[in-house]
């Protein structure tokens, strides 16, 4: 069991940072630097995904943090669509669109293993998770 004590000590928070770095990355070259609608959007998606997660640690009860937690998984899943949009625009290649998808659906699954926790545990006056 590891104390949750700040966000950042969220295992679903820490992987979503990775997406936003990898997002960021892929975002800000070559044609997809170019494509600003779509390069907005997943961009967008991407940060969306850790501030939901860490808006809803000081949402005050598990709760209201399970409502957040939701939302970045709602986030998680946009993303992964918009990532259909890029690789079928050759903004990357499949190996980059499965790596950073693959990446996302792991946060995905952090994230709704969090959600059963939280649902698990409505009581809890601290999270260990």
């Amino acid at each position: 069991m590891v104390k949750i004590e700040r966000f950042e000590d969220i295992e679903a928070w820490k992987k979503a940072r990775e997406i936003a770095q990898q997002v960021y990355s892929v975002t800000c070259s070559g044609d997809f630097a170019r494509d600003f609608g779509l390069r907005d959007q997943v961009q967008r998606a991407a940060v969306s995904i850790m501030a939901n997660i860490a808006e809803g640690f000081d949402g005050g009860s598990n709760k209201e943090f399970i409502r957040f937690l939701g939302y970045a998984l709602r986030s998680a899943t946009e993303l992964q669509s918009h990532l259909y949009v890029a690789v079928d625009q050759g903004y990357f290649n499949q190996q980059e669109f499965n790596a950073l998808f693959d990446l996302t659906t792991s946060c995905k699954n952090l994230i709704s293993g969090f959600i059963r926790y939280l649902r698990s545990h409505p009581k809890a006056s601290s999270i260990e998770y």
